[in-house]
């Protein structure tokens, strides 16, 4: 009678561990699918290095559209423009300000020299 009783505590152990509960994916509310929309934009200048360059983008659902732009160390600055309509893809205008400047390094102030050697 003992080891029935044991079978049998085996038996409702075996079938109370089998008894997972139930784990099931649903999908994300609208509140969480909804499309991307977004806007942003950052710059950095710095006189001293020469640094100037900058980034600004929108995003509603599949219409992107933004640019970005950079001093380049010939004077002149970058920009691109750019846009993404859904499937058609990345679309750039690339366009440039300024004058490019071809300095010969004698004629800057700032113009780099490399350090002479010291032996001794």
């Amino acid at each position: 009678m003992n080891m029935k009783f044991v079978l049998l505590l085996a038996c409702v152990a075996l079938a109370a561990a089998d008894s997972r509960p139930a784990y099931s994916y649903d999908a994300p509310s609208s509140e969480e699918s909804a499309e991307a929309k977004y806007d942003f934009q950052w710059a950095v200048k710095d006189d001293y290095s020469g640094n100037d360059f900058g980034h600004q983008e929108s995003r509603d659902g599949d219409d992107t559209q933004g640019s970005y732009y950079v001093q380049l160390p010939d004077g002149r600055l970058q920009k691109v423009t750019y846009y993404v309509d859904g499937d058609s893809g990345y679309v750039a205008e690339v366009s440039y300000e300024g004058e490019a400047r071809y300095d010969s390094a004698e004629s800057r102030e700032d113009a780099y020299a490399p350090p002479r050697p010291v032996y001794g």
